[in-house]
């Protein structure tokens, strides 16, 4: 068994920077779950239009509702068995924002064809996009986000282009620095930019036998469908 991350990039994993493969080989293989502390130095929105949809994905900890610098920030990932038996990775951010801090919540699973990964967002799950993975010539991950689909109940749709959001992510190792680097940014086809983040972080690993999956990280429900 090997990471879900190593799963969808094949050999081209071997070409991430070192500390970048230790930091994606999180699984259950490895036993290990990593947690970054560091700071975003930015926080940013797109125009007034955006705030009310960021503040609506503020009650089920999708996005970020408030633009801000230099904003503390911690991420955990770690890996678990969900209700269905698959392999998940979280991907919990939580961002230091004046008034109090803000989550921002993914889990991630492999995909059915071992070609992707599913990244299902918030509290419940309502939202899961496909991502497309790659390494660039830093031997940084580069993160593309796919089709786009909304599941409540029996409902299940795919994300028109027109309302939904293309994201982008880019993380590297700096080694003069000692810190992962990570800019995120998530664009509408046809208005724009949205919304995004940049900053860098440490990393620590721990045992998943010894710190286990604390209460709270997992979503409140969980979704089957792929």
């Amino acid at each position: 068994m090997t990471s879900i991350f190593r799963t969808v990039l094949g050999a081209d994993f071997d070409r991430l920077h070192p500390e970048m493969r230790r930091r994606f080989s999180v699984g259950l293989a490895s036993g290990e779950a990593c947690f970054g502390t560091g700071v975003m130095d930015r926080i940013w929105h797109g125009g007034p239009w955006v705030k009310p949809f960021l503040a609506l994905g503020t009650t089920r900890n999708i996005l970020v509702p408030r633009e801000g610098r230099h904003v503390p920030f911690t991420i955990e990932n770690v890996p678990y068995t969900d209700t269905y038996g698959r392999e998940t990775v979280s991907f919990v951010r939580t961002f230091n924002l004046p008034g109090g801090p803000r989550r921002f919540d993914a889990q991630m699973v492999l995909g059915p064809q071992g070609d992707r990964i599913l990244d299902y967002l918030g509290t419940h799950q309502h939202l899961a996009s496909d991502l497309h993975l790659s390494v660039d010539e830093r031997g940084g991950l580069v993160i593309r986000s796919g089709i786009h689909r909304f599941r409540e109940g029996r409902v299940d749709l795919r994300v028109p282009e027109l309302i939904g959001g293309d994201a982008e992510v880019r993380e590297h190792y700096d080694e003069r620095a000692g810190r992962f680097r990570i800019r995120v940014r998530v664009t509408n086809r046809r208005f724009g930019p949205l919304f995004g983040y940049e900053g860098s972080f440490t990393a620590r690993y721990e045992s998943v036998g010894r710190c286990g999956v604390r209460p709270g990280l997992r979503p409140v429900r969980e979704e089957a469908r792929a």
